[in-house]
């Protein structure tokens, strides 16, 4: 059973070989990253912005971190 493994890595690996040879040999073309990838991160870039610019202006959130005037004291209890 040795033998029929070692001769099947054998094919496995010449197979690998012969396309990366291939593939060295070939041609640059350019992906989809490299087609769209800014047009993408600039696309997510301004729906980012957008939500965020609504979250920040239209959803009533009070922005005042401070807590002076709203804190009052409350009668000790005995």
């Amino acid at each position: 059973m040795f033998p029929v493994a070692r001769a099947a890595l054998n094919l496995a690996a010449r197979g690998i070989q012969h396309t990366a040879v291939r593939r060295a040999h070939r041609k640059y073309e350019p992906n989809f990253h490299d087609k769209y990838g800014n047009l993408v991160l600039l696309g997510g870039t301004a729906v980012f912005t957008a939500v965020w610019g609504y979250v920040i202006t239209q959803l009533g959130i009070e922005w005042g971190l401070s807590p002076v005037g709203r804190i009052t004291p409350r009668e000790w209890r005995e």
